[in-house]
């Protein structure tokens, strides 16, 4: 289902960490922006068990029992209304410039999928990131935009129905949010891949340990080597991976979350150094990006952002399993585990009810 991949989360969180350093907007350019967030949702809530909830309220001793509350593990949880949520897609395209295409497939699958949490409760931001391979319902559409039918698939290949443009993103947003019970998701960007070596090099460059031999694509990346990523050996040491060893997406993942963490303190060190570095970046690679996420938009996320903090327990994947069926490798979700993450970062706990 495609051998690309993408780090793109790391330009829209590191963008927004950018644009804290040097855009502030009018306090009603704010409110605007925060209404229409919030608008951009098609749910406000996650759907996680509430039958359960109205059903424990009449048995409990809690008659001010919340439609958005759960029960964990024993204890009460709410839904922290106030998180703003993020899709970032990595599109497996080398495209210069993002075009419209025919309906049909040709959209390009969303070989890097993550989520970014912004969370002004305890001013933390989040990531988790979702295996490419995830097998969940993907909705059909024929040459014709016509809705067909829904099939278990591979998560990435939702994208490549639609135009390519705003149409398959809102597909692949559905897709997630549907995935992750229903989760609100206030915008997305969409970014083709060909744009890694330029976010790269506009932070000067990103240090990492080569974590395994890379050096089918670049020299330079190799295995337990110390390498200062620049142009085209970042791209390559985000996005190749060998689809005839069995668990590659796997391992290329974990090459991205090392990455992220890399490339994040890049990015703020660029910002004290440029307050328009956001700018810049963002004139640079918009021709190469689909994106819902408006300047108003980021004028109310930015003045707090800077204060924001995050380290690598902050990027979180999903446990679960990969197989190979046929010719492809398929990745089942352990629900257990995606439960517990959407509980622990997007709810809080309901203190107090005894």
């Amino acid at each position: 289902m495609g051998s690309k991949t993408k780090i793109f989360l790391i330009v829209w969180a590191s963008l927004m960490t950018l644009i804290a350093g040097g855009v502030i907007g009018f306090e009603v350019v704010r409110m605007v922006g925060k209404a229409n967030l919030d608008s951009k949702s098609v749910t406000s809530t996650p759907m996680i068990d509430q039958a359960d909830a109205a059903l424990l309220a009449s048995s409990s001793n809690t008659p001010e029992w919340q439609p958005d509350w759960v029960r964990f593990d024993g204890d009460v949880y709410d839904y922290n209304e106030d998180i703003i949520t993020f899709l970032i897609m990595g599109i497996d395209k080398d495209d210069e410039v993002v075009k419209e295409v025919k309906e049909g497939t040709e959209g390009g699958q969303a070989d890097g999928l993550f989520l970014l949490v912004l969370n002004p409760h305890n001013e933390s931001i989040k990531i988790i990131g979702i295996n490419r391979n995830t097998m969940t319902d993907v909705d059909i559409y024929d040459e014709y935009g016509r809705y067909q039918t829904t099939v278990l698939a591979q998560i990435a290949t939702q994208h490549g129905f639609g135009n390519g443009m705003e149409e398959s993103c809102e597909y692949q947003v559905k897709a997630v949010s549907n995935l992750f019970y229903q989760l609100p998701i206030h915008g997305y960007a969409a970014i083709n891949m060909s744009a890694i070596p330029t976010i790269n090099d506009m932070v000067g460059g990103v240090d990492v340990t080569v974590l395994e031999d890379l050096t089918k694509w670049d020299k330079k990346l190799v295995e337990g080597a110390k390498v200062h990523l620049e142009g085209m050996t970042a791209y390559h040491y985000v996005k190749s991976r060998d689809i005839t060893k069995f668990g590659s997406s796997d391992r290329r993942l974990e090459r991205q979350r090392q990455y992220l963490n890399s490339f994040i303190k890049a990015a703020r060190d660029a910002s004290t150094e440029n307050t328009n570095a956001a700018v810049e970046i963002f004139s640079e690679i918009s021709s190469k990006m689909v994106t819902n996420i408006s300047a108003d938009e980021v004028s109310y996320l930015a003045p707090d952002m800077a204060k924001y903090s995050f380290d690598s327990t902050d990027f979180m994947m999903i446990d679960g399993k990969t197989e190979k069926n046929g010719e492809f490798e398929e990745f089942h979700i352990d629900e257990d585990d995606l439960y517990k993450t959407i509980i622990d970062v997007f709810y809080e706990k309901v203190e107090n009810l005894d």
